[in-house]
């Protein structure tokens, strides 16, 4: 219903229009209103003046009634890395901003009830070598020389979110956002969930990380020059592949392996990472010259190997759970009912949202926050 007291915000229409990849021009048409009327809605110079009106827009873009009369959050939201920044549409890109803007607001609730992990990240210095930082990193997680197993635990376990969902486009790989948040920085990873390779996932993640430990957050992404970008891009690739295959090891092992894709096959069952990506770091290190490494990509791609890789369907990873092991928490030691957790989003966070779209954005089991109904049995007798 709408609530007469308040005031309607034109922010958070703006927002979910964002979270949904739709234009104006779009979702007039969809809720029977000129164009002009809705930008002029976003952009506070009009409001809709009758309750009908903020129905169909609640009803069109799955927010509830109540969403578009909250405040705005106050977490400050830094850059945005994307792997595809210059190949992905921005609708995209601003579909996946807003949705990790969701998640910092989430997490802002749970960690008032929940002791998260500590972000322990080292202190780089400027112009450090991505080979360099991923040995710092390495070393101040413990992890030694060895392959990494689970990187999203990993990850977790060093206070950095990791979620994924569902994008509309294979175009977006992965992507990380600083968040502020009560005088502290926090770092979110968000993944495409299309992605189902864990070699892949891995490199993805690794990726972002490159961006936490060697780049600058303070400024928009967006506004770098192309060559700039293509230079941070080309860091965060070396740092993934440093930190995934540590030189020595890694070189031990390629070493003593034939150039072919059984061999390099093998090396991926024990380094969980792309051959694709394993090729790029023997050449990088110099085991294989340049045209043994363009040789391979090429037969990758002959044998269409460059989409799906001996082993993606046998290697695993574990899904992101800190997240969800949260809310799951909170719901087994009954701090909350399903019920009382949406509430106590809505009224102490300004957060009103269907459960479903918390359960999509936090990839909970469909259902653990709006449980089905329990249809009532009549009284009725079985024959004799």
């Amino acid at each position: 219903m709408m609530r007469t007291n308040k005031t309607f915000n034109g922010e958070r229409l703006k927002k979910a229009l964002a979270y949904n990849g739709l234009s104006v021009a779009e979702l007039a048409d969809t809720v029977g209103c000129q164009r002009q009327t809705i930008s002029m809605y976003t952009n506070g110079k009009s409001k809709p003046m009758d309750e009908d009106t903020v129905n169909r827009l609640s009803e069109k873009l799955g927010f509830p009634v109540k969403y578009f009369y909250e405040k705005d959050s106050t977490i400050k939201t830094g850059s945005t890395y994307f792997r595809a920044l210059l190949t992905t549409n921005k609708k995209y890109r601003s579909e996946q901003t807003q949705k990790m803007e969701f998640v910092a607001q989430i997490y802002n609730f749970l960690q008032e009830y929940i002791s998260f992990f500590p972000l322990n990240i080292p202190s780089f210095t400027p112009n450090m070598s991505p080979d360099k930082a991923a040995e710092m990193l390495r070393d101040a997680w413990g992890l030694g020389n060895r392959p990494i197993e689970n990187l999203i635990h990993e990850v977790e376990q060093h206070g950095i979110l990791v979620t994924s969902f569902s994008t509309t486009t294979n175009d977006v790989d992965a992507f990380s956002q600083m968040i502020g948040l009560d005088g502290h920085s926090y770092f979110l990873i968000g993944y495409s969930n299309n992605k189902t390779s864990a070699a892949r996932i891995h490199f993805d993640i690794a990726h972002e990380l490159g961006h936490i430990c060697l780049h600058d957050w303070s400024e928009d992404v967006e506004s770098l020059e192309k060559e700039e970008f293509k230079r941070r891009e080309n860091e965060a690739n070396s740092f993934a592949a440093a930190f995934l295959m540590p030189e020595e090891p890694y070189r031990r092992d390629a070493e003593r392996m034939q150039t072919t894709i059984p061999h390099y096959t093998q090396l991926k069952r024990k380094w969980k990472v792309s051959i694709a990506a394993m090729l790029r770091r023997s050449f990088s290190l110099g085991i294989i010259s340049m045209e043994q490494y363009q040789i391979m990509m090429r037969v990758l791609q002959r044998r269409g190997l460059r989409k799906e890789e001996p082993l993606d369907d046998v290697i695993l990873t574990a899904t992101p759970s800190l997240l969800k092991t949260a809310v799951v928490m909170l719901l087994n030691e009954k701090v909350f009912t399903e019920k009382q957790f949406m509430d106590e989003l809505s009224f102490a966070y300004d957060l009103s949202l269907e459960p479903e779209m918390v359960e999509y954005l936090l990839d909970l089991p469909r259902g653990l926050l709006s449980p089905c109904k329990i249809i009532p049995l009549h009284s009725l007798k079985l024959k004799p």
